[in-house]
């Protein structure tokens, strides 16, 4: 998996955010004091973070040394002990808030995300992500997901054309639609959200890349699959839980798009704790 390039940037807008113009508490301590501490999970989880989190120490200070036991994607069951440092006090202190921000908060999308795909193992059904992201997280949420086995849907407005409803009332029909995004944006793929079996029909005739199928019915759901044959990848989305995703999957459908690994995650328990 290929690391987001704007991970320096998100850290230090993070770690400004945070210490300001200083950490005055962090600076009651002595200079020369030195420290070891541990980071420990406290639920089981899929860990996501890690680049950031060394990331947050290498701009606050670089000689604080970290040691991982675990890496981006692994899965950590509770208490597992997930990474050690040792080094300046005050450092480490000042560092810890940000850089657990960022690993608790990644890996609630990871474990989200590994939840879901789980649930879809036993079918050919890829989980999705959308831009339901954190804002100033999009890159890293996106990366997270892959963490927890799932695939990237479109990383912004520019990477790929999604035809809504909106779209389709503008331009005057599905088919002008995907017309006009094919004389303005040749090479990109376009996708088109339909609502019912008959704009399913008009996206397919119109040769859309991929069709979304928002709030369909099981039943119509396998209607859709039946009629395309494969011959397009077809993307469900809208009322998808744990408890509906599994039957969503077992229509035949290739993709489902689940805001909620993005957007409802509920961040990871870590615990960071100093050695005596």
């Amino acid at each position: 998996m290929q690391l987001p390039n704007d991970i320096q940037t998100t850290v230090a807008r993070a770690l400004a955010e945070d210490i300001g113009t200083g950490d005055v508490t962090a600076g009651l301590i002595p200079a020369d004091k030195q420290a070891s501490a541990t980071v420990i999970s406290r639920e089981d989880a899929t860990l996501c973070g890690v680049p950031w989190f060394n990331e947050v120490f290498r701009q606050l200070d670089p000689a604080v040394q970290i040691d991982w036991q675990y890496q981006d994607g692994d899965r950590v069951e509770a208490n597992a002990l997930l990474c050690s440092l040792r080094g300046s006090a005050r450092s480490i202190l000042s560092g810890e808030r940000a850089a657990l921000n960022f690993l608790q908060t990644l890996s609630a999308t990871a474990t989200a995300t590994r939840r879901y795909v789980d649930l879809v193992a036993h079918t050919q059904c890829r989980i999705l992500d959308t831009r339901k992201t954190l804002p100033g997280l999009r890159t890293a949420q996106k990366y997270a997901v892959l963490c927890g086995g799932g695939s990237n849907h479109r990383i912004g407005l520019y990477d790929r054309v999604l035809i809504k409803e909106n779209h389709i009332m503008a331009a005057g029909s599905i088919t002008a639609a995907i017309q006009q995004a094919r004389q303005l944006h040749p090479g990109i793929l376009v996708e088109v959200e339909t609502e019912n079996l008959q704009e399913l029909a008009e996206a397919s005739a119109a040769q859309a890349d991929i069709i979304m199928l928002d709030e369909y019915s099981l039943t119509d759901m396998r209607e859709a699959v039946r009629v395309t044959a494969g011959s397009i990848p077809l993307e469900a989305s809208g009322g998808v839980s744990p408890e509906t995703l599994v039957a969503i999957a077992e229509t035949g459908v290739d993709f489902v798009s689940i805001g909620g690994i993005t957007k409802h995650v509920r961040a990871v328990d870590l615990s960071m704790r100093f050695n005596a």
